[in-house]
């Protein structure tokens, strides 16, 4: 015998089993699915016709910021959805030829799914909403004062496809305020882990005890509507870029200091405000390069390890906190978020090598012949994309010589601007010589006096947190599917390539 649950769109009985078995797990998944079904079938139809809708979580009006970003996303999304639509219509036409090489070599460049936040040119570098770096720079709204463009500035136009007002931003900022006090159950669950856990682990554990809270997922549980998922979506991604930056202050206060909680400061906008709460450095300049640092790394398109792990777990409609949790442990890796803290390192290392010395370029080109020849690579240099300096790597400069100049670790970093790319050049096996944005962060990082290196990654996941929130938002405001592509051995690749 076993028991049939109710839906959860139906009242629940009076008596249920003390100890759910298998089948009761079952038949509440089946009863799940069927008020889904239902939910789906009465999209645009009076409440009478599908049924009465559960009141247990029944949403509160949301601001009005909340409401203006909502409507202008609904706007844009029935825009871009009549697109896709007419694009399945010529589903079948070819846009690339898919390669061994690519089969093999993790797939790189090819084009095998869509992000409508951000796209990255080889030579134009990485562009948010069709905006270069560059002109989100000069097109944000800013802090008081501030030369440096908001983050939330850039979340909304990853959002909307628009470039907010000053009023919307600090209606925007106002509201992240609102949303960010951590719950007591994840400060909790933090400080149970050890202090010497490393600060990324720390930081996905506090995504998923924050995943208790997820209104995407109660709202699913209750079987809601396919057109709302994105709503519901945009609730946890509003909830959960107002909370990272204060979990990232505790692991760093806990880790790193004595322990004290963060002062929140409510009169400041979200990337100062993070920049005060570490408590290393009080100075405005501090909070401009925190502001420049976050706007920069907000979003990558949607092939890099983090965005696309965060898109392949939300795909299967698991919740913000689930798929940014899952796209946390794929920025830990040394290959992805963690080459910052490993581009600040070997800097370090060469200063030590230098001594009391000025770095030169002769000294520069002959440490790095030294290092090639030994078969090391050099750290910051080249990208998997780009084929041109990397804009956000020309941008801190830009920020460093104006703030930081005689920084002797800026002169470093300077000297291996200038040595370093003609040296990778000459060897012919290079196909961007250029700096990317790790050789330069970490030394504003250092110079701020933000020196613990493993919290290096957790600073990029904040920041980060924007694109791939912004993303998960747009792949259920289009109805993205489940993503499955098909692996095959390499026999089989074998077979097409290698056959007489």
């Amino acid at each position: 015998q076993f028991w049939l649950k109710p839906s959860r769109c139906t009242s629940r009985r009076s008596s249920t089993p003390p100890n759910p078995t298998f089948p009761d797990i079952a038949m509440d998944r089946v009863n799940r699915i069927v008020g889904h079904v239902r939910a789906s079938a009465s999209e645009g139809l009076p409440p009478s016709v599908g049924g009465v809708r559960p009141s247990a979580t029944a949403a509160v009006a949301p601001s009005p910021i909340v409401a203006t970003l909502k409507s202008k996303i609904a706007a844009l999304a029935k825009e871009r959805t009549a697109l896709k639509a007419e694009l399945l219509k010529v589903g079948d036409t070819k846009i690339q030829d898919v390669t061994v090489e690519m089969a093999i070599n993790g797939a790189r460049s090819m084009k095998a799914m869509v992000t409508e936040t951000s796209d990255l040119d080889a030579n134009k570098g990485i562009a948010y909403r069709g905006k270069s770096l560059f002109e989100c720079n000069k097109e944000l709204p800013k802090a008081p004062g501030g030369e440096a463009a908001l983050p939330e500035a850039a979340f909304w136009l990853l959002l909307t496809g628009e470039v907010p007002t000053d009023a919307e931003v600090k209606a925007l900022t106002i509201e992240l305020h609102a949303r960010s006090a951590l719950p007591q159950n994840v400060l909790a669950t933090l400080n149970t882990l050890p202090k010497d856990t490393h600060p990324m682990t720390q930081l996905s554990i506090c995504m998923l005890a924050l995943q208790k809270d997820s209104k995407f997922a109660a709202k699913y549980d209750e079987g809601m509507k396919k057109a709302e998922y994105w709503e519901w979506a945009l609730e946890d991604a509003l909830d959960l870029v107002a909370k990272i930056p204060v979990a990232a202050a505790h692991i760093y206060r806990r880790t790193f200091k004595d322990g004290s909680a963060p002062v929140y400061n409510s009169n400041l906008d979200w990337a100062g405000n993070y920049a005060e709460m570490l408590g290393v450095n009080s100075s405005e300049d501090f909070k401009e390069a925190t502001r420049l640092y976050l706007m920069l790394h907000a979003d990558h398109e949607g092939g890099n390890v983090s965005a696309h792990t965060t898109h392949l777990v939300g795909s299967a409609l698991s919740d913000p906190y689930y798929a940014w949790a899952a796209g946390l442990c794929g920025l830990a890796g040394p290959l992805h978020g963690l080459a910052n803290q490993e581009c600040l390192g070997w800097l370090l290392e060469v200063q030590k090598e230098l001594g009391n010395q000025k770095p030169t370029k002769e000294f520069i080109v002959g440490y790095v012949e030294k290092t090639l020849k030994s078969g090391k690579v050099i750290p910051g240099f080249g990208h998997a994309v780009l084929r041109q300096p990397d804009p956000r790597y020309m941008l801190e400069r830009e920020f460093a010589l104006k703030h930081c100049k005689d920084d002797p670790l800026f002169h470093l970093v300077d000297a291996c601007y200038q040595a370093i790319p003609p040296t990778l050049e000459k060897t012919g096996k290079v196909k961007n010589p250029y700096p990317n944005v790790d050789a330069h962060s970490g030394q504003l990082m250092h110079y701020y006096n933000l020196k613990e290196q493993n919290y290096y990654t957790v600073v990029f996941a904040v920041s980060r947190a924007v694109g791939c929130v912004a993303q998960y938002v747009w792949a259920r405001a289009l109805g993205l599917p489940i993503e499955r592509p098909k692996s095959v051995p390499l026999d089989t690749l074998a077979n097409v390539a290698l056959k007489k």
